[in-house]
C-alpha cells in the first residue's frame, strides 16, 4: 500500500483546530443577559474543556509514533511539547482569570486573549507538522488508526490544562488517568459543562449494503443507465 495516501489524520487536526477557533471566538464575546451572568463563563469553559482535551489527547496518541517513526522525531516532539505547554500555561491563566484569582487582576481580558491567540497559534503549527510528517512516514491504515484513537482518547482525557505533570512515558499515561478523575469532580462541583469532540466521521456504506438499504449511490464518474 503507498505511503501517505489519505489525508484523514492531517483533516482531523484542522477540524480539531477550526473548532477551538469557533470556541475560541464564542468565549471572547462573553457579553450575557443580566439574567444570565454565567452564559459567559459557559463559553469559557466550554473553550477550555476542548483544547485541554485535544492536547491530553495528542500527548496520548501521537507523541510516540512521531518519536520513533518520524525522521528527527525526537527533536519534533521536543519542540511540540514545547508549544503544547506553553498553551497549557496560557489556558490556566484564561481559567483564573475567569474565576478571580488575585494574580490576575493586572491583566485585562483583551491582553489575555492575545497571548492565547500567540500560544493556539504556535501550537496548530508544531501539531500539524507533526500530521504532515506522520502522513508522510505511515500507511493508510496505520493514519486510520491515530485518527480513531485520537478521537476516543479526547473522550476519556482530562477537561483542564496541566501544564507542569508529566505528558509522555508511563509517567504521562498514569497523570492523565489521575487528572481526568479529579478533573471530573470539580466539573460536577462547579457545574462545568465539557463537550466531547465531534463524532468520527462514518464511510458510506458499501453497494451490498445500499441493496439492503434501498439506497443506492452512484460516483459521480459514472453514468448508470435508466
Amino acid at each position: 500500500m503507498p505511503v501517505g495516501t489519505t489525508d484523514v489524520l492531517s483533516s482531523s487536526i484542522r477540524s480539531a483546530h477550526s473548532r477551538m477557533a469557533e470556541r475560541l471566538a464564542a468565549a471572547r464575546a462573553m457579553e450575557a443577559p443580566a439574567d444570565r451572568p454565567r452564559d459567559g463563563y459557559e463559553r469559557i469553559d466550554t473553550f477550555l474543556a476542548t483544547t485541554s482535551k485535544h492536547l491530553h489527547a495528542v500527548d496520548a496518541v501521537l507523541l510516540r509514533p512521531v518519536r520513533k517513526q518520524v525522521a528527527d522525531g525526537p527533536h519534533l516532539v521536543h519542540d511540540y511539547l514545547r508549544a503544547a505547554r506553553e498553551l497549557e500555561v496560557v489556558l490556566a491563566h484564561v481559567k483564573a482569570h475567569e474565576y478571580g484569582s488575585v494574580y490576575e487582576t493586572s491583566f485585562a481580558w483583551p491582553e489575555v486573549w492575545a497571548d492565547v491567540d500567540d500560544a493556539l497559534g504556535d501550537h496548530q503549527r508544531h501539531e500539524c507538522e507533526l500530521g504532515v510528517r506522520l502522513t508522510a512516514a505511515l500507511d493508510d491504515r496505520e493514519l486510520d488508526r491515530l485518527t480513531v484513537r485520537l478521537y476516543h482518547a479526547e473522550l476519556a482525557a482530562p477537561t483542564r490544562p496541566h501544564p507542569y505533570t508529566p505528558h509522555t512515558g508511563m509517567l504521562g499515561l498514569v497523570a492523565r488517568k489521575v487528572m481526568h478523575a479529579v478533573d471530573g469532580f470539580w466539573d460536577t462541583v462547579e457545574g462545568r459543562m465539557v463537550p466531547e469532540p465531534a463524532r468520527e466521521p462514518k464511510k458510506p456504506p458499501g453497494r451490498v449494503a445500499q441493496y439492503f438499504l434501498a439506497d443506492p449511490r452512484f460516483d459521480e464518474e459514472e453514468n448508470p443507465t435508466l
